[in-house]
């Protein structure tokens, strides 16, 4: 029989592999096609403007349209996107011949604001015209996901402010039935991505019993991410208090909970 930590383990693992798939941040070839640098994007008052960088990899005619939304966060750590005028750039579509590489354009319309700004540029590789109207004559119509998309990377952006700040800190820790779940506040004005998310579980003697390791994610600037953790009924009646730390650049965050009568049910 499958306990329940192992299927939210499952779960939640299946949740970033599909979620990294669309939310791609490392720079390196895509399927070994085209190249994108950089993978991330910093504006400020000293630099209003900055350019990204493709290049063809392939053999083959590559086509591109660029996109660019205002990104949030919901507290599960799913992505909210809305139409923005905040980030302007040129060209709105490329085609790279084999071995080409081309540069687009962007820059920022708003100002620097006391807290930072979040974006995010999809970079859409389109199929070629001559098989997108192939594809048209054969069955008689196109879908949509055969003519707007073929592979996706999206770049954060981020309009920083003057004075940044990094700051956080371990809300809303509760257990309940074998539950525990807590927050990661964002108390400071830039984002940050936590490294290493921690939990360690203690014995009466303060003896170690288990550590686990979290998935971390981006928690915005004034944004608060909910993390939950399904112990074991074994595990949940040895220990009497969890420890959570985590670890993101120049931040870290460690606070304790002690276990509460009847917190592990019955």
């Amino acid at each position: 029989m499958v306990s329940r930590h192992s299927l939210g383990t499952a779960r939640r693992a299946l949740f970033f592999v599909l979620f990294n798939l669309v939310f791609c941040q490392v720079e390196h070839s895509w399927a070994a096609s085209f190249h994108i640098s950089p993978f991330r994007i910093f504006l400020s008052a000293k630099t209003p403007n900055a350019v990204l960088t493709l290049r063809n990899e392939s053999s083959e005619m590559l086509h591109f349209q660029l996109r660019v939304f205002a990104w949030d966060e919901s507290p599960k750590g799913q992505p909210l996107l809305s139409a923005t005028e905040d980030i302007v750039f040129f060209p709105l579509q490329l085609v790279l011949a084999p071995g080409e590489e081309r540069k687009a354009r962007l820059g920022r319309t708003v100002p620097v604001d006391s807290s930072e700004k979040t974006y995010r540029l999809f970079v859409d590789q389109l199929p070629p015209p001559e098989k997108a109207r192939g594809s048209q004559h054969e069955s008689g119509f196109q879908h949509e996901s055969e003519v707007r998309m073929m592979a996706r990377v999206t770049i954060p952006i981020f309009i920083q402010p003057n004075k940044q700040v990094t700051e956080g800190r371990v809300e809303e820790m509760a257990m309940r039935k074998g539950l525990f779940s807590f927050q990661i506040k964002n108390t400071g004005n830039i984002h940050f991505l936590p490294q290493d998310i921690r939990i360690s579980g203690f014995g009466v003697a303060g003896e170690a019993i288990f550590e686990r390791k979290l998935n971390g994610w981006y928690v915005l600037a004034g944004g608060l991410r909910v993390y939950e953790l399904d112990l074991s009924k074994e595990d949940c009646f040895r220990i009497k208090a969890l420890a959570v730390e985590l670890k993101a650049a120049n931040l870290t965050v460690k606070d304790r909970f002690h276990i509460p009568p009847g917190a592990c049910g019955q």
